[in-house]
């Protein structure tokens, strides 16, 4: 089976449907392929119940379509996959799902791209060949486990913030979270608040902000200098939170919105978990050197039991597992070799989309980006 379009997408995420919808509107064919048996199968499968958007809904809508006018500020799980629903309906995207891209390599004799997929479902292989290819798999490919001495041997639960639901399960047990990013401070929160004895890890300096700063300080952004708006939100997470030292949170150096367009780290928006670490309910702990069966030894040389371990840290791309010719556009890690905002282009009419650390808002730039620049091409 053989299959030919002008746009092959890979990937059926929010950046996959929102760049079939831009590719839509100006009537320019495009297959979407799919290894899930649903879109934004991360939303979907793979996030915890009580996820909400971390940033008001202004910033996180796919072009050239709002949020419900009666949406709040900041939209829940639930509510962001009933949006995604309609946008797809909307702007007739028509993923086909449940196809594992095994595959992809341009072709110098044609000029075009064949894409090699296997249907799960009738494990069935497909051929599809098409003059452009956009990688829409993103950054969040699969989970990411860092290896620790012992890990291996720990005789409790291990699972990745990916298979993260809810605390129901850990009740009255010893949790460690390890990863102090927006996921893994929302998950300890709600291991505490299920009853579980709770710590984190904290490594490295953050900064912790309310939703509330996050959003005055992104409208800021329009109108004053970063390193404005970066000293402003800084004093009112001081007067907010007072010195967080004493707790083991350091805050960075640099500010947060300039860390987060130079590195890609999101400050953490606090959903209550300050408030429990400041009543002991969550116990901050150093890095992890070693583990000794149930036992986990940190870097100040204390060791402590615990039940169960609940990775937060992070995602990685796959991309460099199917991708055979990235037309100068990925590095090793299966991310782009050039930054932000000259990210999403590659040789060979490659392009990436979900790929800019830049969140929902950086999706809609990509998709726009690479809609307008294949509709110069395509005739």
């Amino acid at each position: 089976m053989k299959q030919e379009t002008v746009v092959l997408i890979v990937g059926a995420g929010p950046a996959g449907i929102a760049t079939s919808a831009c590719l839509n509107l100006k009537n320019i064919p495009n297959i979407v392929l799919e290894k899930d048996d649903c879109c934004a199968s991360l939303w979907r499968k793979r996030s915890y119940d009580k996820l909400k958007l971390h940033l008001a809904n202004q910033f996180c809508e796919l072009p050239y379509m709002s949020f419900p006018p009666n949406s709040p500020t900041f939209v829940s799980k639930k509510g962001f996959l009933e949006y995604l629903d309609s946008y797809i309906t909307n702007f007739s995207v028509n993923p086909l799902y449940q196809r594992a891209v095994e595959s992809a390599f341009f072709n110098c004799v044609d000029g075009k791209w064949h894409v090699k997929a296997m249907n799960v479902e009738k494990s069935v292989v497909e051929n599809y060949v098409a003059s452009f290819l956009v990688v829409a798999t993103g950054e969040n490919g699969e989970g990411f486990i860092p290896k620790i001495e012992g890990l291996d041997g720990f005789g409790g639960t291990i699972i990745h913030s990916s298979e993260y639901g809810n605390g129901k399960n850990f009740e009255g047990k010893d949790v460690l979270v390890v990863g102090c990013g927006n996921s893994g401070m929302e998950i300890a929160y709600d291991l505490s608040n299920w009853g579980a004895q709770t710590s984190i890890i904290v490594r490295s300096p953050v900064h912790i902000l309310t939703k509330e700063i996050v959003q005055m300080g992104m409208t800021l952004l329009k109108y004053i200098p970063c390193n404005i708006v970066d000293k402003t939100v800084m004093i009112l997470s001081r007067l907010i939170y007072g010195d967080l030292s004493v707790l083991g949170l350091h805050r960075p150096n640099k500010g947060p919105f300039y860390l987060k367009k130079a590195t890609g780290r999101s400050p953490v928006i606090d959903v209550g978990t300050v408030d429990q670490i400041k009543t002991g309910k969550i116990k901050v702990l150093p890095s992890i050197k070693k583990i000794k069966g149930n036992y986990v030894e940190f870097a100040d040389s204390k060791m402590e039991q615990f039940d169960a371990m609940v990775f937060a840290t992070g995602y990685k791309s796959t991309v460099t597992k199917w991708l055979k010719d990235d037309g100068v556009l990925f590095n090793e890690n299966g991310m782009p070799k050039k930054r932000s905002p000259c990210h999403w282009k590659g040789e060979k009419s490659i392009y990436c989309a979900g790929f800019a650390n830049a969140g929902l808002f950086g999706i809609s730039s990509d998709a726009k980006n690479i809609a307008e620049d294949i509709s110069t091409i395509f005739i």
